[in-house]
């Protein structure tokens, strides 16, 4: 009888882990994160990546079979912020 349980899988990933995951350096995922190209949750000084978000922008490549541009996600995002806070007067 098997009593090995199957690993429940990480809700979320420190940036150490998700480079290992992407084969990139730490460094590249620290700096997109502050270019906001890169999905995570900071606390205090520490950042950490949804375990999703890693999942999604993978299966995206894979459905799409191109290249997923997290810089092009990041340039979408600053102009759905920018519109939002033109169309509501400036307010924050």
């Amino acid at each position: 009888m098997n009593t090995h349980k199957p690993a429940k899988q990480a809700a979320f990933y420190t940036v150490a882990e998700t480079a290992r995951l992407l084969r990139v350096d730490p460094a590249t995922i620290y700096r997109a994160i502050r270019e906001d190209a890169f999905p995570a949750i900071r606390i205090r000084s520490r950042y950490v990546i949804p375990a999703d978000a890693v999942e999604q922008l993978a299966a995206q490549a894979a459905q799409t079979g191109s290249c997923v541009d997290v810089a092009a996600l990041a340039a979408e995002r600053r102009l759905a912020r920018d519109v939002a806070r033109l169309t509501q007067g400036g307010r924050r």
